[in-house]
């Protein structure tokens, strides 16, 4: 398994590298720890669909590594 990494981050949005089989809990664990939000709803994972997207999945093949996803987040 390929380690998790952040490979993005703003002061409202952020994008991790993570494990494909991890939920979204865990996605959200992960960015909290390693990239606190410092909001009271802390970090949300943008949902398929959401304008920003641009028509890409909510979880994007990594290029880098086979077992692992981008996924953006917003505060």
């Amino acid at each position: 398994m390929t380690d998790a990494s952040i490979t993005q981050t703003d002061a409202l949005d952020m994008q991790v590298c993570v494990p494909k089989d991890w939920s979204d809990e865990q996605v959200v664990a992960f960015a909290e720890k390693h990239y606190p939000c410092g909001t009271s709803g802390g970090w949300g994972i943008r949902r398929e669909g959401h304008e920003l997207l641009a028509g890409f999945p909510e979880r994007a093949q990594c290029i880098e590594h086979e077992d692992n996803c981008h996924i953006m987040l917003d505060a």
